[in-house]
Formats: structure tokens, sequence, C-alpha cells
């Protein structure tokens, strides 16, 4: 009998499903047939690159031909001066996906577990498993970490520690206090990994200064992106910060070049544009009101988020009504994945974007 080519795989590749992205306009557009559509599926920013960053693409087409930068020096030069930290202790990835990656590369085997809460990124499992680890997934409370639960779930055979704040798909996030007590009580042999994919966003008193904790923590990374806020996530470009130690690491498992040149010269001028991320922020925070103002006038529940995003309880299978919305040239993500069966979580987009949407719910509502 002749052997299957999926038995040459890894164990953990083996059983491995795909991470299944946000649907794209062109594919519903040839389903469909539709014109008009609205994509608020993967939390993208609805105002598109700034005029600065489009500048900055526009002028590095002249060296297409030539490799990037692989160490990246301006762009973490504009990063070092931005937060406030040296060059050594940042990694650049390809998306801060990458950096989740190099991770799971650099410090698991299968002899190792990590740890994460439920309704988390849906990438920490997918790292997890391809490197044959074991995940230990702690029950949410509220949607949120238990963060005392994650504690007590870690072992000698633990490695790593995945927290998203703010987390994504439900928009919750840890105080400074709760963090800073949960450092505190971490074990040096795990690595806690602080996804900050959408920190720009947040507008609380308590949200922590995670920077300062790096001194103080050799065993803490943060991650970040400009996928989100800075509008850049076709170009695929995020990065970490850490200890020169751990940065070292990651940056001994990264491949050569892994950021392309455009991506390098967009980003290195998108961290300076603060113009540009303030008018990001209050577009998301108009929208996100409108949003939920109307979720409440549906008598439609919702988890409270700080992201771009915020992810609705419909009361019943969100699936029909993801399948109606889609007919109506809305696309949104279902997140039965996350354990989130009666919820889908809406990206903030545009004020007519967003409008799109919450007629096209209300049409689909009445039908159901």
């Amino acid at each position: 009998m002749q052997q299957s080519i999926y038995q040459l795989a890894t164990a953990g590749v083996q059983t491995l499903v795909p991470y299944q992205p946000g649907k794209p306009i062109s594919e519903l557009e040839r389903e469909l047939g539709l014109t008009e559509i609205v994509k608020l599926a993967s939390n993208e920013n609805p105002l598109g690159p700034s005029e600065k960053v489009k500048q900055a693409i526009q002028a590095s087409f002249a060296d297409l031909s030539r490799y990037p930068d692989g160490n990246g020096f301006a762009l973490k030069t504009a990063l070092s001066k931005k937060w406030g930290v040296d060059s050594s202790q940042i990694t650049l990835g390809n998306g801060s996906n990458e950096i989740l990656e190099l991770l799971a590369r650099a410090f698991l085997t299968t002899e190792h577990e990590v740890v994460f809460s439920q309704h988390a990124f849906a990438v920490y499992p997918l790292v997890t498993q391809a490197v044959g680890a074991q995940a230990k997934v702690i029950p949410a409370i509220d949607y949120g970490h238990d963060l005392n639960g994650m504690l007590a779930a870690i072992n000698d055979k633990t490695r790593l520690l995945f927290i998203a704040n703010p987390n994504n798909p439900t928009g919750t996030y840890l105080t400074e206090q709760a963090l800073s007590n949960f450092l505190a009580e971490v074990p040096e042999h795990c690595v806690c990994v602080l996804d900050e994919a959408y920190f720009e966003y947040v507008d609380k008193s308590d949200y922590p200064d995670s920077i300062a904790w790096l001194a103080k923590y050799p065993n803490l990374v943060i991650t970040r992106t400009f996928s989100k806020a800075y509008g850049l996530a076709g170009l695929r470009i995020g990065y970490s910060l850490s200890s020169p130690e751990l940065a070292d690491i990651l940056n001994r498992v990264r491949q050569p070049f892994n950021n392309n040149a455009l991506a390098l010269a967009a980003a290195e001028v998108a961290i300076q544009d603060t113009e540009y991320l303030a008018a990001t922020v209050a577009l998301n925070n108009a929208g996100m009101q409108f949003v939920t103002d109307a979720f409440s006038a549906m008598g439609l529940p919702w988890i409270e988020s700080v992201g771009n995003f915020v992810a609705v309880d419909l009361q019943r299978g969100a699936a029909r009504i993801n399948t109606a919305l889609l007919h109506k040239g809305v696309i949104v993500r279902p997140v039965a994945n996350y354990e989130m069966p009666n919820h889908l979580r809406i990206s903030i987009g545009t004020e007519a974007e967003n409008a799109f949407f919450i007629n096209a719910l209300k049409a689909v509502l009445a039908d159901v």
C-alpha cells in the first residue's frame, strides 16, 4: 500500500489545522457577483497607509533589485528612539506572527509545554503544535485571561506563556497591577510573551507601560505590529522588544532578509507619523461608539473592547447569520473556532462601512 505523504510529516503537523484568514473581497466578488462589499473581518485599518508611507514606498522602488538591509538598521534606529530601548533589544519579524513562530522554534521541543488562555489568538496553539509541544489552555474569566490559573499551570516543562493584551478576538485587557503581580510570580525558566498587537488603540489609565518591565524581567518579550494601527497589514512587518540576550536568541533562528525593502521603508516612516496614528484612533473611537450603540438598540450584548474590533453576541448560532451577511456584501469574522459559536467579531471601519454593516445586520436579523 502506497504511503501517504501526510505520514512523512511530523506528528504535530499531521494533525494541524491551518489558520483560516478572513475572506478576501475578491473571493466574495467571484462567488456571489457582488459589487458593493464591506470587509470588517481582519482588524485592518480602514484609513489605509498614510501619505507619508506611500511616498516612502515610492522612493524605495529604485532599489528593488537589491536585497533589503538584513539587520533593518534604519527601522531599528527609529524604534529605538520611539520606545527608548537599545537596538540590540529589537527583533524584526514578517508581521508579529513570525516573532511568535521564532519563539516557538527557539524555546520549544516535544518535551515542553506552553500556557495560554481560552479565547486567545489562534496562532498560539498553531505554533505550539507545529513543533510538537503541549498546549495548556486555561479557561477564561469573562472572556479574559485568568492569570492565577495560568500561574498554577506552570511546571518544570513550561517554556512559553502567551498573553494577548488587548486580547483578540474578545477585546479584553489586563491592567498594569494585574500583569505586574503576574510577572513577579513567573519563574525564570518561562519566557512570557506579551502580545500587544492592538495596544495603540487602548485609552485606559491602568493599561501597563510594559517596556518599563524589560530591565527587570529578562524572560519578558513584547510583540507588536504595523499591521493594525499603522495600516500596513499587506506589507507584513512587526517587531519585538526584549532583553538583548533574548533578542539575540530570536535573531539566531530568524531568516535573513525576512523583511522586504518596502516594508522596512514604510514602517520607518509610519512609526514617526503621530498625526496619522491620532486620526486612526479617533476614527476607531467614533466607530466603536456607533457600532456598540447600534447593538444596544438591537438588544444584542457585546464584549467591551479596547481594540479596533468588537465581538457581538447574536444569542444564537452565528454561522447562519454570517452567511446571510456575506450575501449582503458584508464580510465579518465568525469565531466558533475560539469556542464562541454565538459571536461574530466585527472590525471597526469607516463611518460608511460601519453603517453599511449595521443596516445589513438589521435586515438579516429581521429575516431569521
